[in-house]
Parts: structure tokens; C-alpha cells; sequence
């Protein structure tokens, strides 16, 4: 067998479902899409995720020549309901606690293989645009939604690149869109119109970038306190949004199929029920929600979330819940509980929002209290 068969062989058998390679040439679209919107990602071409600098693989690694292109599929398994419309799948598939681990150890088993070929492989904090190598590299195809589909899998997928020096058996590009033309359920149903045109997405009003978008991480200097706008359109969700996913017709076979539950996730789900959210302890948050979902290091911003996500439920039961929120120390978390509860708007709610107004130290709490009784 050639070295590219020996390549795609080992990878199949240590769990991926796709595997394809590509030239290490600059990719030119994501330079173009950059250039055009500089104002929608400014904040990925700077810091840790050097997106721009990622187009030319051979920043990554002077001498490339080559990508390994690997396609994970974690859709196999159902997602428990608990958990449904509050966090995206691919959060809760691929870095969840000790599968985080196994994804790891995948990923370095494949690189010591190509070492052991004789190739290198580039070592580094950036990585070659996924969704254009995976196209490029022909194991995966566009949605107008912005993600990558595989062929009889769908979008609920993770895309892995490896770059080395080595030529392999380039396969054939699937540089195409592969939903129905007359399709629109992904931007039609887009809350807050991120997705404004196919294969066009504004992430600053994304529901995912927008619910883990923190001071402090790698997606820019943004804002702790959501917008009033975000906030209608986050519904439920609390970190991610799989709503243009889970619309897709091409999505469909998979998310109606009879799936195997996934053990560890019905273990873990309880610990991330809206209200033990928004009040958790420090303890809760480093033992229980960090190891799952890592790009918010604050607990501020998961009980931030679930305050919002609480209130657009508009359920009565959460107001207890709230209400210890609103009387915490927190003024962010006040802040979004006060919104919460003028979301409900019950008499009740609104007793509470009078009370704790009148001992509101916060100018910034009291704003969205009276804001709150004014809806």
C-alpha cells in the first residue's frame, strides 16, 4: 500500500470516519472572506487565533506540503433531554470530561504515526481553517449555514488537520454547496439574523459566539453584560446553539434515528439544570461544568446565561431560584436576574424587583430593575 493508504487505514481504525488529504497551498477564500468583513473578526485575526495567518499553512510550518484532513462524527449517540437547547452538541461530545481525553489522545496518536513515516508535523497554537481544508481535502462539502457537511453523516462533525512536509495522494475538492437550492430554514430560523446570507454569518450576533464571547478569552475584548437583543434571541441556550443545525434538512436522518444513549452525559446532566446554574458554588463550577465546557473560566457568565435563559422560559418555578440571584453578590448576575424576572412578569416578580430596588447599590442593577417593571 502507498504511504497515503497506510495514512487513511490507521486513521479509520483509531475512530475517525472520514479522512482525506490536500495540498499545503495558502487558502485564498478565507483570505478573501477576511478581507471583506475585517469588522466580523477582527477579533479572530488578533490574539491566539491568528486566523489570517492560519490561510498559509506554510506559516504554520515553513516546508509544508501537505494537510491530513480528519472528520470525527459525534452524532452516533442521542443527547439526553435534560440538556437539549441548552448547549450545543458538539460542546457536549467533544470536550466533555474524559472523551476530551480520548479526542487528545487520537489526535497524537496520528501524528506519531506520520513521525514514524518520517514525516514532520507541525506543532503549534493555530491550525489551518478547518472547514475549507476538510472541502479541499473532499471529505466534506458547505452548508449555507456555515458548517461543514459530511456525506451521510450531516454537520454535527469536528474537523482535525495535520500539516507536513510530506506529498501524499491528494483527493478530490468538494468545494460546493451541498443543501437544497431553494433552502432558507437556517437563516429563516437564525434568532438573532447572525446567518443574514447564505454562507454569511455575522459571529458578533451569534447565540453561540455570544454566550461564551467573555473578558478575558480568546474571542476578543468583548462585553460581560449581554445585550438586550442577544438576550431575546439566546432562548434557552446557554452555551452554543445548534437551532441552523437542527432545522437543516440534510440533518434530519440523524436527529430522527434511533440513537444509543451516551452513559456519561445521562450521569453528568443534572449538574446542569438552569437553576443549579445560576446559583452554583465555585466548588460546582470547577468540579462539575469547567472539565465539560472550557472556554468561560468564570462561573459569572454560566450564571449570567442561565439567568437569561431562565427568563425567556417565562416558568413561575424559577422565580425562587431567580430571586437568590437577584439578592447575590454579583452585580452582572443581578443585573441579567432582574431581566429574567421582568421576562416572567408575575405579580410575584414584580414584588421582588420593588424590594430589591429600594437597596440596589448597583447603577448598573437598578437600570435593568427599572427597565424589568417597566416591561
Amino acid at each position: 500500500m502507498s504511504i497515503s493508504s497506510d495514512i487513511r487505514e490507521y486513521a479509520l481504525s483509531l475512530g475517525y470516519d472520514r479522512v482525506g488529504f490536500t495540498t499545503a497551498e495558502r487558502f485564498t477564500l478565507l483570505e478573501q472572506a477576511l478581507s471583506e468583513r475585517p469588522q466580523m473578526y477582527s477579533w479572530a485575526m488578533d490574539g491566539s487565533l491568528q486566523l489570517l495567518k492560519s490561510a498559509d499553512p506554510g506559516n504554520i510550518m515553513p516546508g509544508a506540503r501537505s494537510i491530513v484532513v480528519t472528520v470525527y462524527d459525534y452524532s452516533k449517540q442521542s443527547y439526553p433531554k435534560a440538556l437539549a437547547g441548552k448547549i450545543g452538541r458538539v460542546y457536549l461530545a467533544y470536550g466533555a470530561g474524559a472523551l476530551h481525553a480520548v479526542h487528545r489522545a487520537r489526535h497524537s496518536l496520528l501524528r506519531e504515526f506520520l513521525v514514524k513515516l518520517g514525516a514532520r508535523v507541525a506543532r503549534g497554537s493555530i491550525s489551518p481553517p478547518a472547514r475549507l481544508a476538510g472541502a479541499r481535502a473532499g471529505v466534506t462539502d458547505f452548508g449555507k449555514n456555515c458548517f461543514a457537511f459530511a456525506r451521510d453523516i450531516g454537520s454535527f462533525i469536528v474537523i482535525n488537520t495535520l500539516v507536513t512536509d510530506i506529498d501524499l495522494q491528494y483527493d478530490e475538492p468538494a468545494l460546493e454547496v451541498g443543501c437544497p437550492d431553494k433552502c432558507t430554514l437556517c437563516l429563516d430560523t437564525c434568532p438573532t439574523g447572525a446567518l443574514y446570507q447564505p454562507l454569511r454569518m455575522n459571529p458578533l450576533r451569534c447565540v453561540a459566539y455570544n454566550s461564551y464571547a467573555t473578558p478575558g478569552t480568546v474571542f476578543g475584548n468583548v462585553s460581560d453584560i449581554l445585550s438586550p437583543e442577544i438576550r431575546e434571541g439566546m432562548g434557552s441556550w446557554v452555551y452554543g446553539c445548534d437551532i441552523c443545525q437542527e432545522v437543516c434538512p440534510r440533518n434530519q436522518p440523524r436527529l430522527k434515528a434511533r440513537l444509543p444513549s451516551n452513559a456519561y452525559l445521562e450521569h453528568i446532566a443534572g449538574d446542569f439544570a438552569l437553576d443549579r446554574l445560576l446559583n452554583m458554588s465555585d466548588e460546582h463550577f470547577r468540579g462539575r461544568v469547567l472539565p465539560l465546557l472550557q472556554y468561560i473560566g468564570d462561573r459569572r457568565y454560566f450564571q449570567r446565561n442561565a439567568a437569561v435563559a431562565l427568563g425567556n422560559l417565562r416558568n413561575e418555578d424559577a422565580i425562587p431560584a431567580i430571586t437568590q440571584a437577584i439578592q447575590g453578590p454579583d452585580a452582572l448576575v443581578r443585573g441579567h436576574a432582574a431581566w429574567a424576572l421582568g421576562k416572567i412578569g408575575t405579580g410575584k416578580a414584580r414584588v421582588i424587583l420593588n424590594r430589591c430596588l429600594l437597596r440596589e447599590g448597583s447603577s448598573f442593577v437598578r437600570d435593568e430593575i427599572r427597565a424589568a417593571l417597566a416591561r
